[in-house]
């Protein structure tokens, strides 16, 4: 008898040792899982710091349509000024046209309107009558107009102004044999704009010196 009712005791304290196990056993999984699902998460969401360099350093370039039909604005009236005298007082009457490069720089080139009629009119009185009887001379003012007008409305960053400086102050630099410093030429406007630029180039739609 007491050997049956020792079994039975077993029998019935056995049990909860088994399920203990199993709830162990269950609970090593889960840990196992979120340390698993940790890990990949971790792997997942960090990125390579080349990765990042490599996006930040990709330049974002403007894709603009050769096949669009050209942009042009003119300005609501002719620029009249009296040119630097010479043996006899001469005006220059012209009326100005940008050919832009894209339909979005007309908002850019109407809001720096006031500024870009007072520089170009201060252009136009700094010329002399000699200087605009040929076509090279003509199209050299379109082309200097062209860039001061693109300074205007996208100046460039003070960096670059700055390194575009330096060449400048060392030509005017004193010798050292104690003649005076040349003072650096002004370069030459290029003949085609920057392929970036606001205002690719400047015409004149009436060029009238008297």
């Amino acid at each position: 008898m007491a050997d049956a009712k020792k079994t039975e005791a077993e029998a019935v304290v056995a049990p909860p040792k088994k399920a203990k196990s199993k709830w162990i056993l269950f609970a090593a999984i889960g840990v196992l899982v979120l340390a698993g699902g940790g890990t990949a998460a971790f792997f997942l969401l960090k990125k390579p710091p080349q990765a990042e360099g490599t996006e930040a350093a990709a330049p974002v370039k403007k894709k603009v349509d050769p096949t669009a039909a050209p942009v042009f604005y003119k300005f609501d009236k002719p620029f009249t000024v009296k040119l630097a005298t010479e043996q006899q007082d001469a005006y220059l009457q012209t009326e100005v046209q940008l050919k832009l490069l894209e339909a979005a720089g007309t908002d850019v080139i109407k809001v720096n309107e006031p500024e870009l009629k007072h520089k170009i009119t201060l252009m136009l009185m700094g010329r002399k009558a000699s200087m605009l009887s040929s076509s090279e001379g003509v199209q050299r003012l379109a082309n200097e107009i062209r860039d001061t007008v693109n300074k205007v409305v996208s100046p460039a960053p003070a960096a670059k102004e700055k390194a575009a400086e330096k060449p400048a102050e060392k030509a005017a630099e004193k010798p050292a044999d104690g003649t005076p410093p040349k003072t650096p030429e002004k370069p030459e406007p290029a003949e085609l704009a920057d392929p970036s630029a606001v205002v690719q180039s400047v015409l004149f739609s009436s060029f009238i010196i008297q």
